[in-house]
């Protein structure tokens, strides 16, 4: 019998070769359905809005309200509402990512590395560029402490703490997505069907949970920058 087409496509985009050698992409190639499933999904709404909202924009309103309401309370009217864009982009995104590994054929993107290194960069130098935007140079005092005699001391060990968030952002996803990935994998395995159903269904949950805790972190990052040193 002959391969589905759609899973002989898939294989196919599995891999790339450059220069000779042979890299694994397929989670570029997810990471391009989910953003155009976003797309069209965006393009559907912006099309449909209306002071009545149909059933696709109270989703979406039911979705982001919430969390933008969540980041003005936490960073103020001015700075919850100019950042929110960010942040909540961010969340649907990861979000997205997520859940595609609950569906047939497809793998979460989240459970590579590189998609959440690329994420983690991104939050890491926006927060320190919304820093020195609003402090100026006078930043740099966060880095040393509220202590001026330990500044010398201080400033090495905030510059590593820092240099440790985005890697706690993309470890702590990375984790929970692949680690949910390889125990559906194994319970697959054992009992397709009974077995998995009540844990894809945990795992639903779950995947909510590490796009808001990514979401909730960078929103703090974002705090901490625009707080005056002290």
């Amino acid at each position: 019998m002959h391969e589905p087409v759609l899973l002989s496509i898939l294989l196919h985009l599995d891999t790339a070769t450059i220069f000779g050698k042979e890299l694994h992409t397929s989670h570029i190639f997810y990471t391009w359905i989910g953003m155009a499933v976003l797309f069209i999904l965006a393009l559907i709404v912006r099309k449909r809005l209306s002071m009545v909202p149909g059933q696709l924009q109270n989703f979406w309103e039911s979705m982001i309200q919430p969390l933008e309401d969540f980041a003005v309370e936490n960073l103020g009217n001015n700075f919850g509402r100019k950042f929110f864009p960010l942040l909540g982009v961010l969340f649907i995104y990861i979000l997205t990512l997520n859940l595609m590994g609950l569906l047939p054929l497809f793998d979460a993107p989240t459970a590579n590395l590189n998609t959440n290194v690329g994420m983690a960069l991104l939050v890491f130098f926006f927060y320190h560029a919304v820093g020195f935007r609003y402090h100026g140079i006078a930043y740099l005092k966060h880095f040393c402490g509220p202590v001026k005699v330990l500044a010398p001391f201080m400033f090495p060990i905030e510059i590593i703490n820092h240099c440790a968030r985005p890697l706690s952002l993309t470890l702590r996803l990375f984790g929970n997505i692949k680690g949910e990935e390889l125990v559906l994998l194994v319970v697959m395995m054992l009992a397709p069907i009974f077995g998995t159903l009540p844990l894809m269904f945990l795992f639903f949950f779950v995947k909510i949970l590490q796009a808001f805790v990514f979401f909730l972190l960078s929103m703090i990052y974002i705090q901490g920058s625009l707080e005056e040193a002290h």
